[in-house]
């Protein structure tokens, strides 16, 4: 079964509540590696109740609708699907509690031609029901990679940002934990590629690897460390590129290029020498 353009545009994706605690924005944080230095005041706050903020990519964890693209009629190849992209826009600072709505739908699907895939970009929106607020929206890009050359009609996607060829202003290394994939999984993304050894070997990875947004979630946290001295209301917007799969444990090294309302970056895992994502751009306020 092909993909139908028409029928993709229009696939309704269920809604979904949910209701988050401060236990879960506490536990979001302490996935990305926050509380590592617990004595640092300026990340006690996203990892202790006392005056607690929220790390504003938690937003990219919240009211997911689960395997989609696999559970509906979608036409798509699933088990060759791969996350390509993630963007988000935050338009409201994340609360530490709330109770939210995720309002889905499909906002793109690009044909990049036979043997290379289609680009299906879906949107969600993030709204605070309490307060009818909308918090923030979430693109996600997926790349179909068995599904180019279906015949849709001509679409482009915005071009993403280049980076400096100079030197970075800032470099950051984070050495990830071993079990950084078990502990981020509890954020709601359980599946077992990153957990059982078996199912990451017959997926063709050594070892389970971790969530490519963990890692842009610490290329961010780096960035609100080091750019925005943890200020969470500073961040617009976060954007990258996945271009390598990575691993629990593995040294990751936050190349960062700062300009007067943005940030330019990318992930490098060190021991390996590979960039594993790429075209960073992060809006500030």
């Amino acid at each position: 079964m092909a993909i139908n353009y028409h029928q993709l545009m229009s696939l309704r994706i269920p809604e979904v509540r949910q209701s988050y605690s401060h236990r879960d924005s506490l536990l979001y944080a302490l996935s990305l590696g926050l509380g590592n230095d617990p004595l640092d005041p300026r990340q006690l706050p996203y990892v202790y109740e006392g005056e607690q903020r929220c790390l504003p990519t938690f937003g990219t964890v919240l009211g997911h609708p689960g395997l989609w693209l696999r559970d509906l009629d979608t036409g798509v190849d699933w088990v060759k699907a791969l996350h390509a992209q993630q963007e988000l826009i935050l338009h409201h600072s994340l609360p530490a509690a709330a109770n939210v709505l995720g309002q889905q739908q499909i906002v793109e699907v690009v044909d990049r031609g036979e043997g290379r895939g289609a680009m299906i970009v879906w949107q969600r929106r993030i709204i605070d029901t309490d307060r009818d607020l909308h918090l923030c929206t979430v693109n996600q890009y997926m790349l179909a990679r068995g599904d180019g050359g279906f015949g849709g009609p001509p679409r482009t996607l915005p071009a993403v940002v280049e980076l400096p060829a100079g030197a970075p202003d800032i470099q950051v290394e984070i050495r990830s934990a071993p079990q950084m994939a078990l502990l981020y999984r509890l954020n709601g993304d359980w599946n077992p590629l990153h957990a059982d050894p078996e199912v990451a070997r017959k997926a063709g990875f050594d070892r389970p690897i971790l969530h490519g947004l963990a890692t842009w979630g610490l290329a961010a946290t780096a960035v609100l460390d080091r750019v925005c001295d943890f200020d969470h209301t500073r961040i617009a917007s976060v954007f990258g590129r996945f271009t390598t799969p990575v691993y629990p444990g593995e040294t990751f090294r936050v190349d960062i290029w700062r300009e007067p309302t943005r940030v330019l970056f990318r992930v490098v895992a060190v021991e390996r020498d590979v960039i594993a994502l790429n075209n960073g751009l992060i809006g500030l306020r």
